[in-house]
């Protein structure tokens, strides 16, 4: 039977080589996972926050529920399976197997898997304040989690490699400066999820809500307030200010991290479409 593969994920790999030879050996990896954990699968998941994965429900030999992930190869979600052994099950869906050389997972199922995008956002701020509290904290050496600093320095040879860096170049400058500066400046330094948004918290059973899809790296907590911050679109472009101050309230970290984090990100994250980009203008406007 031909593997049905999701409209946005398909998408996605079209878009880069590895990707699309990822896409071309996916039936075989789900093929041998299949077989290996005594799987039933069901259609994949077909919603728009999967982009960067293969995700389907699944029902194990001894009857129960659990989630099928295949993951798209990235650097970002190279040690989810870690993170997600260190935080086990607190706040997070439970690791139930993991083969590395797939980049896959067998997750414990979130009942309904409603989204926590179905609250007003409001509502949302409180319970991602909640879950980024209880996910911080420091992990006991020797562990195999990297800094933060890899990831932004990362994004800063994305950055530069683009030809066209259109918009404002001080600004993006000014971004890349503070991400080499907050990164080795952080008062403290703890497990941070680094993608938490509305759309990767699922409503549960054992728990009203867990945590999904973490991108582990070790620094500074104001740094994770940053992705809830950008799925909150409207409120940070009309009050950035404000929202900013209200979110670095409710996490008790330092608003003026926050700020800067938000600032450098939006000024000098990578990005497709450097023109007339929502995120320049946040970036404008913390700046003024």
């Amino acid at each position: 039977m031909r593997l049905k593969v999701p409209r946005r994920l398909a998408a996605s790999c079209r878009n880069h080589p590895e990707g699309a030879a990822w896409l071309n050996r996916l039936p075989e990896i789900v093929s041998e996972l299949k077989g290996r954990w005594r799987l039933t699968l069901a259609q994949p998941f077909e919603n728009e926050e999967l982009s960067c994965a293969w995700v389907a429900p699944v029902t194990r030999d001894d009857g129960s529920a659990a989630v099928l992930k295949i993951g798209l190869p990235h650097m970002e979600s190279e040690h989810e399976p870690a993170g997600l052994r260190f935080w086990n099950g607190d706040p997070t869906v439970r690791l139930l197997e993991s083969a590395d050389k797939h980049k896959a997972m067998l997750l414990e199922r979130c009942k309904p898997g409603t989204s926590l995008r179905e609250l007003p956002e409001p509502e949302q701020d409180l319970i991602i304040a909640g879950l980024l509290r209880r996910l911080w904290r420091p992990p006991s050496p020797p562990d195999p989690f990297r800094q933060l600093s890899v990831l932004t320095d990362y994004w800063t040879q994305e950055t530069l490699s683009m030809a066209d860096i259109g918009g404002d170049p001080g600004l993006v400058r000014e971004g890349l400066t503070l991400f080499r500066q907050l990164t080795r400046t952080a008062p403290t330094e703890v497990l941070l999820a680094t993608d938490l948004h509305a759309g990767n918290v699922l409503r549960a059973e054992r728990e009203p809500w867990l945590v999904i899809d973490p991108k582990p790296f070790i620094g500074d907590p104001a740094y994770d307030a940053t992705q809830h911050l950008f799925n909150c679109c409207e409120r940070l472009q009309r009050d950035p200010g404000g929202i900013i101050r209200r979110i670095a309230g409710l996490l008790e970290v330092d608003p003026e991290r926050v700020r800067l984090w938000t600032f450098a990100r939006a000024a000098a994250e990578p990005r497709d479409n450097w023109k007339d980009n929502e995120l320049m203008a946040v970036a404008r406007t913390l700046a003024s």
